[in-house]
C-alpha cells in the first residue's frame, strides 16, 4: 500500500481527500470551510496494520491531518487507506468524528482476520500479524517485478535523509535495475508501555541489475526525531540499519 500526500495549500490538500474519499459526502460544509481557511496544515502517519496472504498483502493505514486554523484552534480529520476492497486496489475514508473512524478501523480489521479487535488493547496497530501470534516469520522466495524498478531505486534513495545514505556508486549500478522487490522485514520495533508506540520498521528493496547481479536496500522508517516526525533512512546492510535506529533511540533515552 502507498498513500501520496497531497502538497501545497491546506484548501488543496482538503480537496485532495476529498476527491479520493468513498464517503466524502459524509464531510459536512462547515467542516469542509474551516479545512480550506486554515493557515497551515500537518499530515503524519498515525497506525498501521498489514497481514500476509496467499493473493498478496492487505492492511489499512490511518492518517491525521491537522489544519491550524485562523483563531489558532486546530481541525481533526483522519484518513483511513486500506485495500480490503474487491480488486485490491487503495480506498480511502475520511472522518471528522474519532469514534466514527475506530468503527472504521475495526470493520476493516474484521476483513483482514486474525487477532480479535479486543486483544489489541495495549498493542500499536502497526505490529505485524506474525508479532500478535509471537510466531517466527517464514522466510519467503522473493518476487522480482520489472515495472520501472531503476526510477524506484531512484525514488528509494532520494527520500533518505541520513547523510551516509549509498552514493553515486549505488546510484550508477542501480539505474540499470530491470527488476525489484520490496518485503516489509518481520521485525518492527516499539517503546515498551503505553499507546505512545515508538514507530520503527524495516523494509527491504531487492533490486536485479542488468548484469545478473542484485542488490539489496534497507529502508529504516522510523519517529526517532526530536519533533516525532517520521523520516526514511536506506543503508546497504541490515546490520546498518538497525545499529542506526539503536543510535537514535539512545539519543532519546528510548528502549527499542
Amino acid at each position: 500500500m502507498g498513500h501520496s500526500q497531497a502538497g501545497g495549500t491546506p484548501a488543496e490538500l482538503m480537496d485532495g481527500l476529498l476527491a479520493r474519499a468513498q464517503n466524502g459526502f459524509e464531510i459536512g460544509e462547515a467542516v469542509l470551510a474551516k479545512a480550506r481557511s486554515a493557515l497551515m496544515h500537518q499530515s503524519e502517519l498515525r497506525s498501521c496494520r498489514q497481514c500476509n496472504e496467499r493473493c498478496g498483502r492487505l492492511g489499512y493505514s490511518t492518517y491525521r491531518h491537522v489544519f491550524l486554523l485562523p483563531d489558532g484552534s486546530s481541525l481533526l480529520l483522519w484518513e483511513l487507506e486500506h485495500n480490503t476492497g474487491e480488486d485490491g486496489g487503495p480506498l480511502y475514508e475520511l472522518y471528522a468524528d474519532e469514534d466514527a473512524l475506530a468503527l472504521a478501523e475495526r470493520r476493516v480489521h474484521d476483513r483482514l482476520g486474525g487477532a480479535r479487535w479486543e486483544e489489541l488493547a495495549g498493542l500499536p496497530l502497526w505490529l505485524p500479524e506474525q508479532l500478535l501470534h509471537a510466531a517466527e516469520p517464514l522466510e519467503s522466495a522473493r518476487a522480482y517485478v520489472a515495472d520501472n524498478s531503476a526510477d524506484h531505486a531512484r525514488r528509494v534513495l532520494r527520500r533518505a535523509e541520513n547523510p551516509d545514505r549509498p552514493g553515486e556508486d549505488t546510484e550508477r549500478l542501480l539505474a540499470t535495475a530491470f527488476a525489484h522487490d520490496i518485503a516489509l522485514a518481520p521485525k518492527p520495533r516499539r517503546r515498551s508501555g503505553g499507546p505512545d508506540a515508538t514507530w520503527c520498521r524495516y523494509y527491504e528493496h531487492a533490486f536485479l541489475l542488468a548484469g545478473g547481479d542484485e542488490i539489496v536496500l534497507w529502508e529504516l522508517e522510523h519517529n526517532l526525531t526530536i519533533d516525532g516526525r517520521l523520516v526514511c533512512e536506506v543503508y546497504l546492510d541490515e546490520v546498518s540499519a538497525e545499529l542506526a535506529a539503536d543510535r537514535h533511540a539512545r539519543a532519546l533515552g528510548v528502549d527499542l
